[in-house]
């Protein structure tokens, strides 16, 4: 094999790194419509067809969707999203569960070692909206709320790649929490862990804070397990 120098990136490739910097950074947040074509032209200094071909090129790596007559909306923070998205579609829930696991419980460890006040507060903040939604019976709510919260924990851990890889399986994740949870006993029980949780990333106690982790992915998995036994499929919709 022959190496080749390296070649300069083309001004539509200069555009969708542009573009794609400002959907991750969340100056374009996901469900915005993005500004319209002349806007970008006259901001960009360049050609409609460059402009045009750079949204092309995001639509395909699906952060970008386009609603007919409605405009160019953001659709996901990362270009990694629709991938994973693409490969759970044909995984098994409890294949989607272990990936969780691995990557909660070494989030849960890195959150206790690394946490600043700053991250105890958010995870405590999205802890009590938990409480709020268990203590209403209000199941949907608490799904999403446990999800923030954990996205919490993730967050302290301070790895970037870490919590870029949590929030492209974050549908699977919600999935995964809405199959089989109509059981508020199961809730109730994920709220202890939660409230576990947060007291050892407060004392910063890592082994704890995994341990936690592996219960509350547990109690989940034996819902599961009762799912198939009682004749459910445990792969994605």
């Amino acid at each position: 094999m022959t190496l080749q120098p390296p070649k300069k990136r083309t001004l539509v490739e200069q555009i969708v790194s542009q573009l794609e910097r400002l959907i991750e950074e969340g100056v374009w947040p996901v469900g915005e419509r993005i500004p319209a074509e002349p806007e970008l032209v006259k901001e960009l200094g360049v050609s409609r067809n460059t402009v045009r071909e750079a949204i092309h090129a995001l639509i395909h790596a699906g952060m970008l969707r386009t609603r007919q007559g409605d405009g160019t909306y953001v659709c996901s923070a990362s270009s990694l999203t629709p991938v994973l998205a693409r490969r759970l579609e044909r995984s098994k829930l409890s294949e989607t569960l272990e990936v969780r696991a691995a990557l909660e419980q070494e989030g849960a460890r890195l959150a206790a070692l690394r946490r600043t006040p700053d991250d105890i507060a958010q995870i405590k903040a999205a802890y009590e909206d938990c409480r709020k939604a268990e203590e209403e019976g209000n199941i949907a709510c608490y799904i999403r709320s446990d999800y923030i919260f954990h996205k919490e924990v993730i967050a302290a851990a301070h790895n970037s790649i870490l919590s870029d890889l949590y929030d492209s399986i974050s549908e699977a994740v919600e999935q995964v929490l809405t199959y089989g949870s109509g059981s508020l006993d199961l809730i109730r029980k994920h709220s202890v862990l939660n409230g576990r949780l947060v007291a050892a990333i407060i004392a910063q106690d890592g082994v704890e804070s995994m341990g936690v982790v592996r219960t509350y992915i547990d109690a989940t998995h034996e819902m599961l397990l009762e799912d198939r036994e009682g004749g459910n499929e445990l792969h994605h919709e």
